[in-house]
């Protein structure tokens, strides 16, 4: 979680230079495996392990159809599964990825529909300098060169400890992947062969492709009746050639002053600073055609994107500059467009997020977010406020993160990937979060810490969500009292409802504490939960990386399990550090690593309440003793029997 006060998030402590020294060798051993040269005809590569898209009724309704690297055709080297922090394959959807490294290698992949656009995420290696480096890779579709799409590794490869740096010199290198998309000029039927393909190499030595995302873009929306033009109308520059922050300010004003919305048509555009909005709708033609980026040439703690007005006295403590004052701003849209950033470290006190301040009766719907700080940091108090249908992608730290004093709201339909921290996250801080949600959401490669989280909060619900590959110092779901703040009125109270959601190799070591995290786990580090209702149910959590339920850090109280099925984790179905109360009903255990299912050091202390149904999990003998080695891939390989789907809100 990007912390923007002052004290160090605890999951972040600094690791030993001992324990990195050794995560960076373990790295530079798959490197050189990676390197390795391929000759013969291409195969495809053999499956991969469950997608977050092969779950039906659950996460989020994409307009892409998704297909992984590995599993397509290839005459490059396949990497993984490796699931060890620090290697290029655990940071890969599914834990495999193919690696390029000769002229005329490539992935294949053919179209199961339509499509005319495509994203694809690769990893480049790093500059020595640490500054990335630029190359191109050739799309071609049958065979007959489309173009040749730039790549870069200028927003991949952090070093060091927490918030970590870009220095290769130093270890612990991490964050290897990032994205590019491309239209295709054309749209191609099923069954066309599309193809990613090495050229050269001068400009890098490898590329490796971890998937692609296939989409038939619609065509470019129309200007609204009655709309206020950014370019017609106020001077912005569509090509990207200058800075047009100031044009913007000033269009979205009018759009306020005259009730009228704000119109960007197709174009590039640049921004030095964040737009500050209010009680206007900011609508753009589509994410594929109207692009926000930008950064600041000179003073690099501004950049590109919108913000709500501060709220006094709220989450937000740094400097604020007049127009930016008397939030929380009111009943904003913002809707159809892209913000593309340039961010390439982490500084979590500089206010270069994709969306920030704070904005209450106000909706996010078809936004892109991608290669900012944070997609969405919103420090409260504000109130009902939705973020919908969107896409996350590449963030330095944050995907969401809801702080301080944010009530009914909620992030849902929403796919986030690749976050360099918490995905989706909730921090109450020194105001209650009340009745937030995160529901129908897609979250795939959480790099560090959690998939979903909240810090403290009343009355939270997490449902209908599918998660899948968390790499280190977090889970799945976190259910905490942690982080500065978090106790009293602000811990964890209320009922909260964690249902139906889908965790898919969720949880991993922590490089602190020397052990796994599980997929959902449950801490009480600042004070004692205050006797919450928790509802766990008709929950899946499949081929975990260490335990699939965890309890750590001082007594919780008030978890109930009912209809929950564990199926493959790495070591043990629970892991108890601490003591809790826990109801168990219908709670079924398969494929632990480990002939205990339990790892228990606290005794008495975790009282166990058994309804009916249970099965797999239990021993009146738990393990207590040194930690084992994880044994991973023990999960289902074909998607579990789900209950008829919700409905979306």
């Amino acid at each position: 979680m990007a912390n923007h006060t002052t004290g160090t998030p605890h999951h972040l402590r600094h690791p030993t230079r001992a324990g990195l020294a050794a995560i960076a060798a373990a790295l530079l051993v798959a490197t050189s495996v990676t390197a390795l040269a391929v000759t013969g005809t291409a195969t495809p590569a053999s499956a991969a392990g469950l997608s977050p898209f092969d779950i039906p009724g659950r996460g989020a309704t994409v307009p892409f159809v998704e297909q992984e690297a590995e599993k397509a055709a290839h005459n490059g080297t396949k990497i993984g599964p490796d699931r060890r922090y620090g290697t290029l394959p655990s940071e890969a959807s599914g834990r495999e990825a193919v690696t390029l490294d000769s002229v005329g290698e490539y992935v294949e992949f053919t179209l199961t529909a339509p499509a005319n656009a495509v994203t694809f995420r690769h990893s480049l290696p790093d500059s020595p300098a640490g500054t990335g480096r630029d190359a191109t890779i050739d799309l071609r579709a049958n065979g007959s060169l489309l173009k040749s799409v730039p790549v870069t590794s200028r927003y991949g490869w952090y070093y060091g400890g927490y918030p970590f740096n870009n220095n290769p010199g130093d270890t612990n290198p991490h964050h290897f992947y990032d994205e590019t998309r491309a239209m295709f000029g054309n749209t191609y039927p099923a069954g066309t062969r599309i193809r990613l393909q090495v050229s050269s190499t001068a400009q890098s030595p490898t590329f490796t492709i971890d998937l692609a995302d296939f989409e038939l873009v619609a065509p470019a929306i129309t200007k609204p009746a009655g709309a206020l033009d950014v370019v017609t109308d106020f001077g912005a520059d569509p090509s990207g050639a200058t800075d047009s922050t100031a044009k913007f300010q000033a269009a979205v004003d009018a759009g306020k002053a005259q009730g009228r919305t704000v119109w960007i048509p197709t174009g590039t555009f640049t921004l030095w600073d964040h737009v500050v909005v209010d009680g206007v709708t900011l609508r753009g033609a589509g994410p594929w055609y109207s692009v926000l980026g930008g950064r600041h040439p000179t003073d690099r703690k501004r950049a590109a994107g919108i913000y709500g007005k501060y709220v006094p006295g709220g989450g937000y403590t740094g400097p604020v500059r007049p127009h930016e004052a008397n939030g929380p701003s009111r009943n904003v849209t913002l809707r159809d467009f892209a913000i593309i950033g340039d961010i390439r470290e982490r500084v979590d006190d500089d206010q270069v997020n994709a969306l920030g301040g704070a904005m209450s009766n106000s909706v996010v719907d078809n936004l892109w977010l991608e290669n900012t700080k944070v997609g969405a940091w919103m420090d409260g108090p504000m109130d009902n406020f939705t973020i919908r249908n969107s896409r996350i992608l590449d963030q330095t730290a944050d995907g969401v993160n809801f702080h301080t004093g944010v009530t009914n709201s909620t992030v849902t339909n929403t796919f986030v990937r690749n976050t360099g921290d918490d995905a989706l996250a909730m921090w109450a801080q020194s105001v209650p979060n009340v009745n937030n949600s995160f529901t129908h959401n897609t979250i795939g490669v959480t790099l560090l810490a959690n998939h979903l989280v909240s810090y403290g909060g009343r009355d939270i619900k997490i449902t209908d969500n599918v998660t899948a590959d968390s790499l280190t110092n977090g889970g799945g779901i976190h259910v905490a009292n942690r982080y500065p703040g978090v106790q009293g009125a602000t811990g964890v109270q209320g009922t909260w409802t964690i249902a139906r959601n889908t965790l898919i190799r969720n949880g991993n070591s922590d490089y602190n504490w020397n052990f796994g995290v599980g997929a959902i786990w449950f801490s009480a580090l600042n004070e004692a939960f205050q006797n919450p209702t928790i509802n766990i149910t008709d929950t899946d959590i499949l081929d975990s990386s260490y335990a699939a339920l965890h309890w750590i850090e001082g007594q919780t109280n008030g978890i109930n399990l009912n209809n929950v099925r564990i199926d493959g984790a790495g070591t043990y179905a629970l892991q108890v550090q601490a003591p809790s109360q826990v109801s168990f009903t219908n709670v079924r255990a398969t494929n632990i690593a480990q002939s205990n299912p339990i790892h228990n050091c606290v005794g008495g202390g975790f009282q166990i309440t058994q309804g009916a149904g249970n099965s797999g999990w239990y021993t009146s003998t738990p393990y207590c003793g040194p930690w084992p080695d994880p044994q991973w891939g023990g999960g289902p390989s074909t998607p579990p029997t789900t209950p008829p789907p919700t409905t979306p809100p």
